[in-house]
């Protein structure tokens, strides 16, 4: 996508994942977190920002710095890594989730997950059209208004689309 990178977060990107999380909707807040963060607290900003051998987080910025996307995965209970993306309001629909999705997994699979895993709300209707086009085999349980989905990471699938010399992103 023209006009964005993708990269590891940093503890720097402190101030700018404040305003990232203070920029989205109350609709895309509740979809991500399933409640507001008008405020964002310093547990939750820290939290998104923690890269470890636990962890992972990525963020997507303009050319200007600003972030634009953060996506985070976690070593899982019912999956290897379970993974949550968000993308502000205004570069949603312009494919920078589905790239942090990919992005995501492929440094997650270098490290040997072979599924993913993620609790998505019901209603969020695009998360769930992402999520039967990129795997269609996935499993799905609804409860209590969420829809708790396990896939199988397509580990040839990840580093075709990364042509056969890249890496993915390093810490």
């Amino acid at each position: 996508m023209q006009g964005t990178q993708i990269r590891p977060a940093r503890p720097d990107d402190e101030e700018r994942i404040r305003r990232f999380l203070a920029g989205l909707s109350l609709h895309t807040q509740t979809l991500r977190f399933f409640t507001g963060v008008s405020k964002p607290a310093p547990g939750l900003v820290r939290t998104l920002l923690r890269v470890d051998e636990r962890r992972d987080a990525l963020v997507a910025t303009t050319e200007c710095g600003e972030i634009v996307g953060h996506a985070m995965s976690f070593k899982g209970g019912c999956a290897d890594v379970e993974i949550a993306v968000v993308v502000t309001d205004d570069w949603q629909g312009r494919g920078l989730g589905p790239r942090l999705v990919d992005t995501l997994l492929l440094r997650a699979s270098v490290r040997g997950a072979r599924t993913v895993g993620m609790d998505v709300l019901g209603e969020n209707r695009r998360v769930l059209r992402l999520v039967r086009r990129l795997w269609p085999e996935a499993t799905m349980k609804v409860a209590s208004g969420t829809v708790e989905v396990t896939a199988m990471i397509d580990q040839a699938g990840l580093f075709a689309e990364q042509g056969s010399v890249a890496t993915p992103l390093t810490v």
